[in-house]
């Protein structure tokens, strides 16, 4: 399924709220990114029980029931009886999880619930609401081709992480607050799209587990973490790009190195070879602060972009007698940011690079 157009977490109930109630919904999107809390919080919102029905657990008998007798003799006749969990005599939210993962007869089993509300003689309540969900083929997981017959007849939408969305929810939520202050400095960190090997990749969902395995070691600041920990703990949850920009981040958290000490002078890149991910972490920080702050044009940059420009470069000089390989990758690369974000550095900058700094900019040339 093509996503032509996207929602975020904070307008997905809104959505939901105007378009279940007419018409079934489908919402799409990659493992890991909330599709099911979110439906669940939305029955919640309208005060309505929330029975989720698992289209990988599910034979289509599940759905259609098993045949009752009724009457006698020549006037016999078979009844279908539906399970307790969806013949309901008060209005509920029926969510079709993984509904796209389900065999194709349970998905036949589906058309009439989908579009006529009925199951044999049995009718939904006129006010319960019918949500699906499921992943896309590209997300490694376990998809079917839903028909054209069933793709009709319900209403699309496709849900893309938002770490604004999400930090807003981590904050009020009790997440680890190096997970959040992670995350602020990182969002395009949030998600990653699922590899195509057996491997842990980066989503809220990922994020989450981390945060509640740091809090299981007690003290809020994961004091009781060691690094030997912290690297199992982080490579068994995110992806591994991440976990190993995250241990970076605790080690110059647990240290007091921080960007904003480097952009003021007021302190260095760390130089020991054991402190390698710490400087990582910290030039790929930089190279995320320039991606925002620094304008398109040269003549639209501001004093303070002007100084942070000029700063930088000292800094990259710096870093690439420690590593040029670290400095390197701060300005190597192009991309978006999970938001959708321009992540590539202004061409005037990367003019000044190649100007001031022909060392750097020769390694990043042959690279």
């Amino acid at each position: 399924m093509h996503a032509s157009v996207t929602v975020t977490p904070a307008q997905l109930p809104d959505l939901l709220l105007h378009v279940a109630v007419v018409r079934p919904v489908f919402v799409w999107g990659q493992p890991g990114i909330g599709k099911s809390s979110l439906v669940e919080e939305f029955a919640a919102q309208v005060g309505l029980e929330c029975q989720t029905l698992l289209g990988t657990q599910l034979a289509a008998e599940d759905l259609i029931g098993v045949p009752r007798i009724i009457g006698d003799g020549d006037k016999a006749r078979s009844k279908f009886c539906p399970p307790e969990s969806i013949a309901r005599d008060a209005p509920y939210v029926l969510f079709l999880d993984e509904l796209n993962g389900s065999s194709h007869e349970v998905q036949k089993a589906f058309y009439s619930l989908i579009l006529d509300r009925r199951l044999g003689s049995y009718k939904l309540h006129p006010e319960s609401v019918v949500i699906g969900a499921g992943n896309r083929s590209q997300d490694s997981a376990i998809v079917r081709p839903m028909s054209s017959a069933l793709i009709n007849r319900m209403v699309h939408v496709h849900l893309v992480s938002s770490p604004r969305d999400w930090l807003v929810w981590a904050r009020r939520s009790g997440i680890h607050p190096w997970v959040i202050d992670y995350i602020s400095q990182r969002p395009d960190h949030l998600a990653t799209a699922p590899p195509r090997h057996e491997e842990p990749f980066s989503t809220p969902r990922a994020w989450h587990i981390l945060s509640d395995l740091l809090h299981s070691y007690g003290a809020a600041d994961g004091s009781p973490v060691s690094d030997d920990l912290l690297r199992v703990l982080t490579l068994g949850t995110v992806s591994p790009a991440h976990a190993g920009q995250f241990r970076g981040y605790v080690r110059q958290l647990r240290h007091a190195w921080s960007l904003d000490a480097l952009l003021k002078g007021t302190m260095g890149w760390p130089s020991e070879p054991a402190e390698r991910d710490v400087c990582y972490f910290l030039a790929q920080g930089l190279r995320a602060r320039l991606a925002k702050e620094l304008p398109p044009r040269r003549e639209d940059a501001s004093s303070g972009a002007v100084r942070l420009a000029h700063r930088a470069k000292a800094l990259l000089t710096e870093l690439a007698e420690i590593s040029l390989e670290v400095a390197q990758t701060v300005v190597a690369g192009a991309g978006e940011t999970a938001d959708g974000g321009d992540a590539r550095l202004p061409s005037w900058f990367m003019v000044e690079v190649v100007r001031d700094l022909p060392r750097l900019a020769s390694a990043r040339d042959g690279a």
